[in-house]
């Protein structure tokens, strides 16, 4: 798949939630349109499961996704206007522009407004940069864009940069910087000579070759301990041995969308190795029997989807001139919508539907997405694939702490002198994290609360702070690790604020499909935004919506409030 890119990314003007919304009616396709499409999908079949990357070709080109050439698209593709619209709304990072509607600017700063960001001082960013910036350029809130350790963060175009100053913002914008750039403190990405220099898919040969043993494999990583990394913890090794009984043919999908604010170590783990990570995914693919593999990159990752298509092209051209038989791996842009993820990746490529996204919880099934059994694996799980087979199980299952076992990439913002990626062994105590880790707290700051994993994760006061990180360590606690996103709050910050801003997250990326999860979200915004809090009312609705929500968003974002309620007692009363 090509790789292209994007300027402008609207946000709450585009935002759709299911709601009743006028749909074009059908029209006349304007010639010029037509033959603008036309150039832009030239060069390859036109396919319908193709829909929002050829959406993000037009918004790439034009800054906007006019009428006429969305009218024109649904020609091309020969599906009705309404469809393409509707995908169109869905997301926010088209600008959707009907007839007589003024274009939006070409240039779209955005300001991550998520808690770490918050923290760091991102309500002043959006205050001033309007005014210095000028009416050519437009300034708007953003959720998390996966550098919380960076904090504060703005996309200026496509280029996404941490410690963002008014200063610096003003200098991107004057200068040009409009275009993906690596990570400030990155190195370089190792390349295909290098990681093939160091024994890389060396391994995977073996494997294709039968030198492993299929059996001992699924064995080593069963015994390893490792589980998927996402979110949802389920042991790699016993999926793979499901999906590979079931019949095929057999899919693979790979979430690299991590939008829980607080998480950003898979974009540190593939800056750094991608093709560490891409000899674990084959592996992965040919141990199970997939013959396709769909990879859900977020749109917010700009430098990394070219960083991605180019190693994917090079381990291709590699292996392949070696006869080795690859499956097909298709890359797939998001569009900025973070309860999508696997299964829109594989939209219509699978059963031919339409291209409206599948919503779905985040906790995804093992086995059956669209009628197939599909292997569904975090990035991170298939980064440690490699060193596991090569290095055996007792290696990786030796680490960790507190009867646990295990390593755990923490994505750390906040509070802390050294924030990042820290690879610590699972069953660590924040405590611990922070302070063998992370170099302590911030000078003047005290160790108050602390996220264990992200946004739905909860809030916990420091006195909990011995609690081991791991799978099922946090629940008795009502909150859970999800993908380790840690964010430290200090004594100069509330708990109470920090609920608050999580639930405005989830009012906003609500898709709107369930009514407690879209009409929740947004009342408890507005009661989390009273002095004092009608506890009995807030219990109410968050059983609502745990309760009655059909997704994991729904499900999880009460945790917040109930977190603070039960710990945070005197910031609400």
């Amino acid at each position: 798949m090509n790789d292209r890119t994007q300027i402008a990314i609207p946000l709450a003007e585009v935002r759709s939630k299911m709601k009743a919304r006028p749909t074009p009616k059908g029209r006349q396709v304007d010639p010029d349109a037509r033959a603008e499409i036309a150039a832009l999908l030239a060069g390859d079949p036109v396919r319908r499961d193709l829909l929002i990357e050829y959406l993000h070709l037009i918004q790439d080109k034009y800054h906007q996704l006019s009428a006429a050439h969305m009218n024109a698209l649904a020609e091309a593709l020969k599906i009705s206007q309404t469809e393409v619209y509707e995908v169109a709304t869905f997301y926010h990072h088209f600008d959707v522009v009907k007839e007589g509607d003024a274009a939006p600017a070409a240039l779209t700063v955005r300001v991550c407004e998520t808690l770490s960001c918050a923290m760091a001082g991102a309500d002043e960013l959006l205050a001033k940069l309007p005014g210095i910036l000028g009416k050519e350029v437009r300034v708007i809130p953003a959720p998390c864009i996966g550098r919380c350790s960076e904090a504060p963060a703005v996309c200026v175009g496509q280029n996404a940069f941490g410690h963002a100053s008014v200063e610096s913002v003003k200098q991107a914008v004057t200068g040009g910087a409009h275009q993906p750039t690596p990570t400030a403190d990155a190195p370089a990405a190792v390349t295909l000579d290098a990681y093939a220099a160091q024994g890389g898919y060396a391994l995977y040969k073996d494997v294709v070759g039968g030198k492993l043993e299929t059996e001992a494999i699924i064995k080593t990583m069963e015994d390893s301990g490792l589980r998927g990394l996402g979110g949802a913890g389920f042991p790699a090794g016993r999926k793979w041995r499901i999906v590979r009984a079931e019949q095929g043919p057999r899919l693979m999908a790979v979430n690299i969308d991590e939008g829980e604010p607080g998480t950003f170590k898979d974009r540190y783990y593939l800056e750094r190795d991608p093709h560490r990570f891409l000899e674990g995914m084959l592996i992965a693919a040919h141990v199970v029997g997939c013959e396709a593999v769909y990879v859900y990159l977020r749109d917010e990752y700009h430098h990394c989807r070219g960083l991605l298509s180019q190693a994917i092209a090079d381990m291709q051209r590699h292996l392949g001139s070696a006869g080795a038989k690859l499956p097909v791996i298709e890359l797939r842009r998001g569009a900025g919508a973070y309860i999508c993820g696997e299964e829109s990746a594989m939209i219509e490529s699978i059963e031919g539907k339409r291209g409206m996204p599948r919503l779905r919880p985040p906790y995804v099934a093992q086995v059956g997405v669209f009628g197939r059994p599909t292997l569904e694996h975090n990035f991170e799980t298939l980064y440690w694939v490699r060193d596991i087979l090569q290095k055996g199980a007792a290696w990786f299952a030796g680490h960790g702490r507190n009867g646990r076992k295990g390593l755990r990439s923490f994505s750390v913002s906040g509070r802390v002198k050294k924030p990042g990626v820290h690879l610590a062994p699972a069953g660590i105590t924040v405590k611990e994290l922070i302070d063998e880790f992370c170099g302590g707290m911030v000078d003047g700051h005290t160790f108050y609360a602390y996220l264990p994993g992200g946004a739905s994760g909860g809030i916990l006061p420091a006195s909990m702070g011995d609690i081991p990180l791991d799978f099922d360590t946090l629940q008795p606690h009502g909150c859970f690790i999800g993908s380790a996103a840690v964010v430290i709050l200090s004594n100069h910050d509330k708990a109470r604020d920090a609920a608050l801003n999580l639930m405005k997250f989830f009012a906003d990326e609500s898709c709107g499909q369930c009514t407690p999860c879209r009409v929740g979200t947004e009342k408890a915004v507005k009661l989390l935004e009273e002095t004092k809090w009608r506890t009995g009312l807030l219990e109410e609705l968050s059983q609502a919506m745990a309760d009655a929500s059909i997704c994991g968003l729904g499900q999880a974002a009460p945790n917040p409030i109930r977190c603070v309620v039960k710990h945070f007692g005197h910031e609400v009363s």
